[in-house]
């Protein structure tokens, strides 16, 4: 179903999720959209975070449509599509493809993008349980 692995969205929705938990991590509203570099802007101060690192070098071991796939599965799960949209969201999300790190930026930039991943795969029939 997705060119994606599910175990590589696992990756980044956990290093996501301990991203954004740190008490140093400040995540502002921004653009909805990927093509803006605000969010590459707003991670500049955080580049040595390893953290940031292994979420970059993920996004950069996916071909475009893959990163793009996580991209619409973070829409599905932020309600933007639904499941029954898949076709539509991750042609809009190839679409508004950008090279990483740019991608990875604007996921791990997104407010809540952890959960919103784990509720697109959901939407899907997919967990990270172990």
């Amino acid at each position: 179903m997705f060119e994606v692995n599910v175990d590589t969205v696992c990756f980044i929705i956990n290093k996501c999720r301990e991203f954004q938990a740190k008490d140093s991590v400040e995540i502002d509203a921004g653009p909805d959209g990927m093509g803006d570099d605000w969010a590459s802007r707003m991670l500049s101060s955080y580049e040595d975070e390893v953290t940031v690192q292994e979420v970059r070098g993920a996004f950069e071991s996916l071909e475009p449509a893959q990163q793009a796939e996580v991209v619409a599965l973070m829409w599905v799960g932020r309600g933007d599509f639904d499941a029954s949209e898949w076709v539509e969201a991750r042609s809009e999300a190839k679409s508004a493809w950008t090279p990483p790190p740019r991608t990875a930026d604007y996921v791990m930039s997104t407010p809540l993008a952890a959960d919103y991943l784990e509720d697109g795969l959901g939407a899907f029939g997919f967990d990270c349980e172990d």
